[in-house]
């Protein structure tokens, strides 16, 4: 097991517990995200978490896989989809990195608060390009904290290393933005709360 993987299992059930840092903001990224839904879609979410988000979206669209680097954020999951009665979702706990899939999989990809977590954003946002179908959506909110917190750079790999926080990568929007366009993405909408909150992207495969 990795230690971002261990850092996730240590805090799951007290992440889980959590409320929404900005309640109004996830519900208008939730609307906004289920405009682009049909009920035909097939969905991936990557980084899921405790699957409160995949949980919500589910009675759009016709099934979601949603996976996660923490069995115990992926067992939390479980269990809510069993207490509401949730058929469409399937949670398991697997990388982006390790999930192999055909290419035009998938309708729809979800990155929320994920990006910014990983240390190969290119490649990863190169692989949801391939996985999505002509006319596909990928829809992130991504903590862009070259833009407020530069100095977060210099400190991030000491708490790594002291388990302290897991790994974090610091780019600006305008890095996130030329790295979805370098894919092959074209940018359908974009909301930015406050110049310190998450961006919110709604990018489509051309086709």
């Amino acid at each position: 097991m990795n230690n971002s993987a261990k850092f996730w299992d240590k805090i799951a059930e007290r992440y889980s517990k959590q409320p929404i840092a900005d309640e109004a903001a996830y519900q208008k990224k939730l609307q906004v995200t289920q405009e682009y839904f049909h009920p035909d879609m097939e969905v991936l979410e990557f980084g899921c978490g405790t699957g409160s988000t995949a949980i919500i979206h589910a009675p759009y669209v016709k099934h979601i896989r949603a996976i996660d680097i923490s069995s115990k954020m992926i067992e939390i999951a479980q269990g809510k989809a069993e207490a509401q009665n949730i058929k469409n979702v399937t949670f398991e706990q697997l990388t982006i990195d390790e999930l192999s899939v055909s290419d035009c999989t998938f309708d729809v990809v979800l990155g929320l608060s994920i990006l910014h977590l990983l240390s190969n954003k290119e490649q990863v946002i190169a692989k949801v390009h391939q996985m999505l179908k002509p006319g596909g959506i990928f829809v992130t909110s991504t903590a862009c904290l070259g833009d407020t917190m530069k100095w977060f750079k210099i400190i991030a790999p000491i708490g790594k290393f002291f388990g302290l926080f897991p790994l974090v990568k610091v780019f600006t929007v305008k890095e996130l933005e030329d790295s979805l366009i370098a894919a092959g993405f074209v940018i359908d909408y974009q909301w930015q709360p406050s110049k310190n909150k998450a961006v919110f992207i709604v990018a489509k495969k051309a086709g």
